[in-house]
């Protein structure tokens, strides 16, 4: 494989309008297929460890009591957490606009409650269910994951969210499903980004179903010990922290059990860019750069990017026989 330079341009790559445009007038629009988003409490919520920002507390709406969660300074690996304004302040969503600063300004006053989630597909017993509903039945814990973005950056994040394994187990996949599929809201009098035409909206992602039941898997509903925040993904996202971050696809609407393998945004729109897999593999570069090394957030310098983000040990089997460099 032929080295790659380790500059990564300006505005972490994103974004790449310009390139995609190029694509889309070249296949007049209508061959695309996709979505786009990058690709996260307690009767007495635990604040954030000193030195971050506190979200506020949003009180315009009530919601339901969940469990606590232990206060974290770091992840597994004793890397410290980046901090509440890092996280929802420098974002990847372009249904808002490719701006990374400028998402949370947009987002501010998007509506996250109350908000529904239809589960279908190949399964025994489909339904819709509200976040809330959700919330009360499987007890969002705390998850500090490391965020890998394909753009080379990452950071360190103290999500609230459930196993998606357990809301699966309660639909009953039948014995045909193979994949689950996940879509976005679509509200374009809402979502600025979703009004220009680049990308065909909205916004889908997939998973194999066992990748899907592994514990890792989660659907988030909040960080830093408070509610998600619009700009990162509320009212549910997906979090799937050994994969690239845009597959772990924001303000979900619709998650569908499937045979066959789904679209996605970013492997309809650029495959030679972006696998349907994106696990994180330092040893397979980007088209356009190095994957050897990342930018945390907040630090100065690079440091090494770890297989699957670190977290090889608990999902590798998920692939073993596949030549990685090829099922990127």
């Amino acid at each position: 494989m032929k080295k790659k330079t380790e500059t990564i341009p300006s505005s972490e790559i994103t974004p790449k309008d310009l390139y995609l445009s190029r694509r889309k007038f070249l296949k007049a629009a209508g061959l695309l297929a996709g979505g786009a988003v990058l690709a996260a409490c307690a009767p007495q919520l635990v604040q954030p460890p000193a030195g971050t920002d506190t979200p506020q507390a949003n009180t315009s709406t009530p919601k339901p009591v969940i469990t606590p969660f232990s206060r974290a300074t770091s992840d597994e690996l004793g890397d410290p957490l980046n901090s509440y304004k890092d996280i929802t302040n420098y974002n990847n969503y372009y249904e808002f606009t490719t701006d990374k600063a400028g998402v949370a300004v947009l987002a501010k006053d998007f509506p996250t409650s109350p908000w529904d989630v239809q589960v279908t597909g190949l399964v025994h017993r489909p339904r819709t269910y509200s976040v809330d509903e959700l919330i009360r039945k499987f007890a969002p814990e705390e998850r500090v994951y490391r965020l890998r973005c394909v753009e080379a950056w990452s950071m360190v994040i103290p999500w609230l969210g459930f196993p998606l394994w357990k809301l699966l187990k309660e639909v009953e996949p039948t014995g045909n499903a193979r994949y689950v599929r996940f879509e976005t809201i679509y509200q374009p009098e809402k979502m600025p980004g979703q009004r220009i035409p680049l990308y065909p909206w909205p916004y889908q992602e997939g998973l194999r179903l066992d990748e899907a039941m592994h514990d890792l898997t989660i659907l988030a509903t909040g960080l830093y010990g408070g509610e998600l925040p619009p700009q990162n993904g509320g009212g549910i996202r997906l979090v799937v922290p050994w994969k690239y971050g845009f597959k772990s696809i924001k303000a979900i609407v619709k998650i569908e059990l499937t045979a066959e393998q789904p679209a996605t945004l970013w492997s309809s729109v650029a495959p030679d860019e972006y696998g349907f897999y994106a696990n994180v593999n330092p040893r397979v570069d980007h088209p356009r750069w190095s994957q050897r090394t990342e930018r945390r957030i907040g630090e100065f310098g690079r440091r090494d990017t770890l297989l699957f983000n670190g977290y090889a040990e608990q999902v590798a089997q998920l692939y073993e026989g596949m030549d990685l460099r090829l099922y990127y």
